[in-house]
């Protein structure tokens, strides 16, 4: 009888001890990295058409964290991209740069709704010079110049099944950085630019940041168009309320993916901006002139190796 009970006890005892281990082991924090490189090459010997050789890559990063129970998500994300070309007679040339981290927490009272009451945290820069090429004396942004913070409240609805977000804040911070005193003095990216006297000496020096409160809508949905392809669809519209409102800076991006298989992927993407802040610089007869602000399209077409882990 003492040995039956010994081993009942026993037994329980060990199912609570597995039971506990698993629970422990159990987490709530899921996480998804992704890292590629793109290339695309063309060379010519002898050709009688003509053309030069070139060769480009890019080198991308996107790394997830994401924090979830029934009434709690906070989603993180790291986005980071550095692309160069080199063609047969001219340097090597930046062809993207961006540092990109966003952070979004969200809380809801029940578990059936699909709104959250959310706070978005996101900053963006770059990593090296961009020039006005083939002007490669003097850059036209650099590393934190400019660099974007954006802080704010709002709602987001999430609908998992349908795979499409959409984020609402009557309330962001928007925080323009241009860490570098000749871009600052310039006036580049919206800041207060530099004063001089009639003989050119400097007076005051250039703001280095510019804050604005405003109104921020974000917007992305990703799904299977076709079988092996998968659009990937993202906006953001934001408008200050005290500086031209109604004036609104767009930021579109739009990439299908076409997946040959588990490691191979080709992409086909555009990429929109129009900021009233960014001036254009163009090089007219040898020198470099600020013009107005245009809207800013970059289109992406490659095929490169992907690989995604936990």
């Amino acid at each position: 009888m003492f040995s039956f009970l010994l081993l009942s006890l026993t037994s329980t005892y060990s199912q609570n001890i597995i039971q506990t281990t698993i629970s422990d082991t159990t987490s709530n924090w899921k996480s998804k990295n992704t890292i590629g490189l793109d290339l695309s090459e063309i060379s010519f010997l002898n050709w009688s058409a003509g053309g030069n050789s070139s060769i480009s890559g890019l080198a991308k990063g996107n790394f997830i964290r994401i924090y979830k129970t029934q009434n709690v998500k906070w989603v993180n994300e790291l986005i980071v991209r550095y692309g160069v070309n080199k063609q047969d007679g001219v340097e090597f040339r930046k062809t993207d740069d961006a540092f990109n981290l966003n952070s979004t927490f969200g809380y809801k009272r029940d578990t059936i709704s699909n709104w959250y009451h959310s706070a978005k945290f996101s900053f963006n820069s770059q990593f090296t010079n961009g020039y006005a090429y083939p002007n490669i004396d003097n850059p036209i942004s650099k590393p934190l110049a400019p660099a974007y913070i954006f802080l704010g409240v709002g709602a987001e609805y999430s609908n998992k099944k349908e795979k499409l977000n959409f984020y609402i804040s009557p309330l962001t911070m928007k925080t323009t950085l241009v860490l570098d005193s000749y871009l600052a003095n310039q006036g580049a990216f919206g800041v207060i630019k530099a004063e001089y006297d009639l003989n050119g000496e400097l007076i005051t020096k250039g703001k280095r940041s510019k804050m604005e409160l405003g109104f921020l809508f974000t917007a992305s949905n990703k799904r299977d168009v076709l079988k092996n392809i998968t659009m990937d669809n993202k906006l953001s519209l934001y408008s200050d309320y005290i500086n031209k409102f109604g004036n609104v800076d767009v930021d579109w991006q739009l990439q299908f993916d076409l997946i040959v298989n588990q490691y191979v992927k080709a992409n086909i993407g555009t990429h929109l901006i129009y900021d009233d802040d960014i001036k254009t610089k163009k090089i007219i007869d040898g020198e470099q002139v600020t013009l107005g602000p245009k809207v800013q399209l970059k289109q992406l077409l490659g095929i490169g190796f992907v690989y995604s882990f936990i």
